[in-house]
């Protein structure tokens, strides 16, 4: 129940309000993508191993999605545009220190708080929404605007990364956040302070899977480059055993878990949930590797890779704007979620067949076209089973464990995926070219990709009823 309520703004003022929304959303969602176009050259800029140049895209992921939740709830407690404000002033301070990094620790580091910053804002950024525009069609409306700016700003953010890298130097690919950070800041007078309610944050339970969710990344990771038996993996392995028990702990004694049961107590929900999980390890996997291919093998410009995205984008507008509704509409989250992902895997193993010396029109646009169509259907299917017949008071949670589900799928399924990559490059024979080489190791984590999405279609059918209820929307009057 809300402590207190405020008057929503003037008709005049919410043009303006949704605006400031909006770019943030673009900001946030821009930052997930926007470096990696540029990671060979930051790599070669900054001296990262090409082994570890998946962190700078990891950092940010795992930040992100194991803070969401508790920084909702921040907002929910403090003050909605106090926490906006706050998030928006530590992602501009972290991209200076990014910008200004030396080495790839400090931009490893800078990631993270860029990721912190951005879990306060998103949710922050969604609930004032909900709390200047009244349920209804002005709230669709505001709500379709604002989802736009999600599927726009993956986009932006690898053509922008494209551009600055070529034409600036990569290091504006952290800078171009100050300006735009300042200019949202600047129109927040036109945010109302937002609802706020009574309660605490369970602050130690963020802490603590962010923390378990970073040893096991790093054990994956280093399994790859030194084996199961290195005492190291070993070592980050048991941390993360340990640190996922403390969770589940801490989740049972506070008063405001971060995570509560009943919201994955749902079979349906909880299905959903690792559906997007494993969507989000095949796709930031997918990215890296074509990048990687684009510019390591084929030698693209930064600019020419980005342009080369515009086919994933399409075909995401495509599945997400046109084809995932009209499905749903005649079936369930269940078969179009199987069928959604029996196309991404599909598209997965066609991405397989790059080679060195092949034409661009014979697999990497045609193919990102399918994916893009493919994980459009998903997002739009999971999300839906992600809140179908949630309480009400639980949605803002629901909807906010999907976005976390996709970011924490992310940093495990790249880690994984990169190991795999670099285990099959290294198994070449001596004699192999490099170019040779490395298409071999990237077709092999493609395919790791296409598995993550047989297993999501499996974890669909199991756990996902055939047909649902009416879903709930995901930002409801009863959220504010």
């Amino acid at each position: 129940m809300n402590s207190h309520t405020l008057a929503r703004p003037e008709d005049g003022k919410t043009g303006r309000a949704l605006l400031v929304i909006a770019a943030a959303q673009l900001l946030i969602v821009m930052d997930g993508t926007i470096v990696t176009v540029g990671l060979p050259v930051i790599g070669s800029g900054l001296g990262i191993a090409r082994a570890d140049l998946d962190w700078v895209l990891t950092a940010y992921a795992l930040a992100f999605g194991g803070m969401l939740l508790a920084g909702g709830r921040a907002g929910d407690v403090f003050g909605r545009r106090r926490l906006f404000r706050a998030g928006l002033v530590v992602i501009l301070l972290a991209s200076l220190l990014g910008g200004a990094a030396q080495d790839g620790a400090t931009l490893i580091v800078a990631r993270v708080l860029q990721g912190v910053g951005g879990a306060v804002v998103a949710p922050a950024a969604l609930s004032l929404l909900a709390d200047t525009f009244p349920a209804g069609p002005r709230r669709n409306r505001a709500l379709g605007v604002y989802g736009a700016m999600g599927g726009l700003g993956s986009v932006v953010g690898l053509l922008l990364g494209g551009a600055l890298t070529e034409y600036l130097g990569w290091r504006w690919i952290m800078f171009i956040n100050v300006p735009l950070a300042l200019a949202v800041l600047a129109g927040t007078f036109t945010l109302i302070p937002g609802t706020r309610k009574r309660g605490g944050i369970d602050l130690p339970g963020a802490v603590t899977v962010t923390l378990a969710l970073g040893s096991l990344v790093y054990a994956i990771s280093r399994a790859g480059s030194d084996g199961l038996t290195d005492e190291l993996t070993l070592a980050f392995a048991a941390i993360a055993l340990v640190l996922g028990f403390a969770f589940v702990v801490i989740q049972r004694s506070v008063r405001t878990p971060m995570l509560p049961a009943s919201v994955l107590a749902d079979r349906g929900r909880l299905g959903a949930n690792l559906v997007m999980l494993l969507m989000g390890a095949g796709q930031l996997a997918t990215f890296y590797f074509l990048t990687l291919y684009m510019q390591t093998i084929k030698e693209y410009s930064p600019m020419l890779t980005g342009l080369a995205y515009l086919p994933f984008a399409l075909g995401i507008g495509i599945g997400s704007g046109a084809v995932g509704p009209r499905l749903l509409a005649r079936t369930s989250p269940r078969a179009a979620l199987g069928a959604a992902m029996t196309v991404a895997a599909a598209a997965m193993v066609w991405f397989s067949m790059l080679t060195p010396d092949q034409n661009a029109l014979t697999v990497l646009l045609p193919a990102q076209l399918v994916a893009g169509i493919g994980l459009g259907i998903g997002f739009v299917a999971a999300t839906i089973g992600g809140v179908q017949d949630v309480a009400p008071d639980d949605s803002g949670i629901a909807s906010g464990l999907i976005n976390t589900s996709q970011q924490i799928g992310g940093a495990l399924g790249l880690a994984a995926l990169a190991s795999v990559a670099v285990n099959a490059t290294g198994r070449q024979p001596a004699t192999t070219a490099l170019p040779e080489a490395l298409a071999h190791g990237y077709s092999a984590g493609l395919l790791g990709a296409a598995a993550f999405y047989l297993a999501a279609v499996l974890a669909a059918v199991l756990l996902i009823r055939p047909r649902s209820r009416r879903p709930r929307s995901l930002v409801t009057g009863n959220d504010v």
